[in-house]
């Protein structure tokens, strides 16, 4: 796709910003292929396809070469008054500080969702959907998946209800699911095996 043809009415976000608990050191910025990290590797897949392309994140200084980052907004525990951090509160944080009409969120951990897959999405979208989401047999993908501006105010509901699940967003809201039969790109990398077996494919 040359640069003239890039998607110009939706943006693509690459969410890095989870735990990586099970990885037991952060995964976004493992190196992959012949990048330095995971993230980067995702953000230069995609970059040629997309006016818009963003990556979200906690802390955008942990990253070592140059992109458009969101960082997520502060929303805190009532009880201790901690911060939250959740994949609904990056949602809203990308709509809020985006103000996009859509977007392709894909997540910074399933290097082998490509754009051949998120046309497949796009072709399903519809004026009257807010979801458009990818389902193989195995499971649904939330952040393989496209979304729309009017989440937004249930994203913040479900923020100030303490429900931070974008599983729960999709049955909320007008949602298309969209199947799949290729598994292999839905890989994520939550631990070293997964890892490791990404590596060698």
């Amino acid at each position: 796709m040359e640069s003239e043809s890039k998607y110009k009415d939706i943006a693509c976000i690459i969410f890095a910003g989870g735990k990586s608990s099970r990885m037991g050191e952060d995964k976004t910025l493992l190196p992959f292929k012949n990048f330095d990290s995971l993230t980067q590797y995702q953000y230069q897949k995609f970059a040629p396809y997309f006016d818009n392309i963003y990556i979200s994140t906690k802390e955008k200084n942990k990253f070592n070469f140059n992109a458009n980052f969101v960082e997520d907004l502060k929303f805190y525990n009532k009880e201790n008054n901690e911060l939250i951090y959740s994949p609904a509160i990056a949602m809203y944080s990308v709509f809020k500080k985006l103000e996009s009409q859509q977007i392709f969120a894909i997540s910074v951990d399933t290097p082998f969702f490509n754009i051949e897959h998120f046309q497949k999405l796009y072709s399903e979208n519809t004026p009257s959907t807010d979801i458009i989401i990818s389902k193989n047999k195995m499971d649904l993908h939330p952040l393989c998946s496209i979304y729309k501006q009017s989440c937004q105010e249930e994203l913040l509901k479900m923020i100030e209800q303490d429900v931070h699940k974008l599983r729960i967003l999709t049955k909320n809201l007008n949602t298309k699911y969209v199947d799949f039969d290729d598994d292999k790109a839905f890989l994520n990398l939550n631990n070293k095996n997964d890892y490791e077996k990404a590596i060698k494919l």
